[in-house]
């Protein structure tokens, strides 16, 4: 009898992991990304042209340092783990951890932010502790049940200087190799997405103000040709009502006068 009171008084004590610090840091700085359009694609269909705001803050002590990034959609509401990155530097073992075990959960699909973020990513390690190592890491197994799914998530980390190694022979099983942060590689595909500076996206929105008043120019004139033509296009209906009333008439005439 006093063994189950004893368990339970283990499992109470048992402690929690800690938290992590600035679980709650929130964006700060904002940039906006335009992201080219792309051709259709058959897992993630249409890719027209989207502007989305890219935001980040990052926060340092003796122990850590932690840099978090996430993007936000215009008009489109997206769950807390979306479209968030964290980089976590534990300055006393020397090692860094990108993102976490349950993956980067992005929307747009396939548009390149996961790339520019990865690089931002390296460029911020690169700057602080290029002498440190980046944490070996499991992937999420429902990333590789869609092959070009598990094909593009390998290439994206490759290309960022991690290399994936798999434990299985059906490939679902993956993880990422321990890579020195001096080692990865920075950078993004340019003609997918692209920075816009204020004085940019200014400009942009001011070309497009102008050509709306533009269209909205030719839409009056257009509306008045409509218009004119309408009127004229009554004004033939009536003559040629008038002119079949006459002709009718004339008609009528000669035959009453050939029978009188």
């Amino acid at each position: 009898m006093t063994d189950a009171p004893a368990a339970e008084a283990t499992e109470e004590q048992a402690p929690e992991s800690a938290p992590l610090p600035w679980a709650e840091l929130a964006a700060e700085h904002f940039q906006l990304l335009r992201l080219a359009p792309q051709p259709t694609d058959r897992n993630s269909g249409a890719r027209p042209l989207r502007f989305v705001q890219f935001g980040y803050a990052e926060r340092h002590d003796k122990a850590h340092s932690l840099l978090r990034m996430e993007i936000r959609l215009p008009g489109q509401k997206t769950r807390k783990e979306q479209n968030q990155l964290d980089v976590r530097v534990d300055h006393e073992l020397r090692q860094v951890r990108i993102g976490d075990p349950s993956g980067l959960q992005l929307e747009p699909l396939n548009r390149g932010v996961g790339r520019y973020m990865l690089g931002q990513a390296v460029q911020w390690l690169q700057q602080r502790c290029s002498h440190y190592q980046v944490e070996g890491m499991s992937l999420p197994n429902k990333d590789a049940l869609n092959e070009d799914t598990r094909l593009r998530r390998d290439h994206v980390l490759a290309s960022v200087g991690l290399p994936v190694e798999y434990t299985d022979g059906q490939l679902l099983k993956g993880r990422i190799v321990e890579t020195p942060v001096g080692q990865l590689k920075g950078g993004w595909n340019t003609e997918k997405v692209q920075r816009v500076d204020i004085l940019e996206a200014a400009g942009m929105l001011q070309q497009a103000e102008q050509n709306l008043a533009e269209k909205e120019a030719q839409l009056r004139e257009r509306d008045e040709r409509v218009a004119k033509y309408r009127r004229e296009d009554s004004g033939l209906r009536f003559t040629i009502t008038c002119l079949v009333a006459f002709a009718v008439f004339q008609a009528g005439l000669l035959i009453w006068i050939a029978t009188r």
